[in-house]
């Protein structure tokens, strides 16, 4: 049903506007990483906990294989995206409701090796779950050239950057308190 009412909803919001000139602007995200919201056991979590274990306790145990390559995108990103397509020149836009994004996409791997660089004595073991499953039916990558093309969408974080990122954030919240 998730994908059934995405669709719909594009779908919606593509006929308002040609039938009723009604400005619908939507975006297709990839998987959200932040470092303001706990994750929630979702198939993309694991991009979120492995920041939270690497702090609290140098090791993470994985529920996805290693190289489990999945579409991802930081939330500054993710909100600078969602602004910028509300600024877009409306005369400029061909889509409308139905916008990919695209920031990054890597593994479990790739993102603990890059954890790896600040925090060395990290470990990760893996013991894929359920969710497996679900990684496995998704692209490893997004076509967002109707974004970039169309309303000038670039991300600004890379793996590397967003990495740096969330251990300083969540560095500092657990100082400040226990994760």
């Amino acid at each position: 049903m998730y994908g059934i009412t995405k669709v719909t909803g594009e779908l919606l919001g593509n006929y308002y506007f040609h039938k009723f000139g009604l400005d619908v602007r939507g975006l297709r995200y990839p998987g959200i990483i932040s470092n303001k919201t706990l994750p929630t056991g979702g198939t993309t979590d694991y991009a979120v906990e492995i920041f939270y274990e690497a702090i609290k306790n140098g090791k993470y145990q994985c529920f996805l294989r290693e190289d489990s390559t999945l579409p991802m995108m930081y939330i500054p990103d993710c909100l600078k995206a969602t602004i910028d397509l509300m600024n877009a020149d409306l005369k400029k836009l061909k889509h409308h409701a139905d916008f990919n994004l695209a920031a990054m996409s890597f593994s479990p791997k790739e993102i603990s090796d890059e954890i790896k660089q600040h925090l060395p004595k990290f470990i990760i073991t893996y013991k894929p779950d359920y969710r497996q499953a679900i990684a496995d039916s998704w692209p490893k990558s997004i076509d967002d050239l109707a974004s970039r093309e169309e309303w000038g969408w670039k991300p600004s974080y890379d793996l590397k950057a967003m990495v740096k990122d969330m251990l300083e954030v969540l560095g500092e919240k657990h100082k400040q308190k226990k994760i």
